[in-house]
């Protein structure tokens, strides 16, 4: 089975979880605000990928392995850590409950989510989509034969999809803060409500690494998507 039909796990989280933190039901437990300084507490690197978990301070995310700044918006909620702890713990019991040749078919890397954050807490309410931004870093062991980006969203539209989201069009090249990366763009109808996601990604030191930004106009991801830089 080639890495479009593999429905890796490591996606399914991360996804579940951007959609999962628009519920105003659940609470959060992460308080930090964009504006002060966090080293992340909790977060951990790529494991053995050379890539580090980054930091924030005064509003800006940067990680130095990746060359890449994000300019958090004001006022934004930081939720890595309670991400991170939600992805272990929903990953445990199916990787757990895999044969040995799935394990082996589906790698041995790890995802981790390097930035989590979000335009209000979870449990405050509102009209308007919760805006976020996340930033994570798949291992490519998870896809046998992923040679380029842009076949990372194969799996990626099958997620989307099965969440209900709709592709506005086939993945293609954008330069963004100075960097060429894959992007695909989607949207789904909730209520009276329209959320839109696109995602950023590129392959760097044996991880698939994604930017995902999720709002409620063109106009609002755009701006989001603004906020990231690369540094040569």
């Amino acid at each position: 089975m080639g890495f479009r039909g593999l429905l890796n796990l490591g996606i399914v989280v991360l996804f579940g979880l951007a959609v999962w933190a628009q519920s105003p039901s659940r609470p959060s437990t992460t308080r930090s605000s964009s504006g002060h300084s966090s080293s992340a507490p909790g977060q951990r690197p790529a494991a053995d990928s050379g890539i580090e978990a980054g930091s924030v301070l005064n509003g800006i995310y940067r990680n130095k392995s990746l060359g890449l700044t994000y300019k958090i918006p004001a006022g934004w909620v930081l939720r890595t850590e309670e991400m991170n702890a939600r992805d272990d713990a929903n990953s445990a019991p199916a990787r757990n409950s895999e044969s040995s040749p799935q394990r082996a078919q589906r790698g041995t890397g790890d995802t981790r989510v390097l930035l989590a954050a979000f335009s209000r807490p979870a449990e405050a309410r509102g009209e308007d989509v919760n805006a976020s931004v996340v930033i994570a870093a798949e291992s490519v062991e998870a896809y046998p034969g992923l040679k380029e980006a842009a076949q990372y969203f194969g799996p990626l539209t099958e997620v989307a999809t099965a969440q209900g989201f709709t592709v506005d069009e086939e993945p293609y090249e954008a330069e963004v803060g100075g960097k060429k990366l894959v992007r695909g763009d989607f949207h789904k109808d909730v209520g009276t409500r329209v959320m839109r996601q696109s995602t950023l990604a590129w392959l760097a030191r044996g991880y698939a690494v994604s930017i995902t930004v999720i709002g409620g106009t063109e106009d609002e991801v755009e701006g989001l998507i603004d906020g990231v830089t690369f540094t040569k």
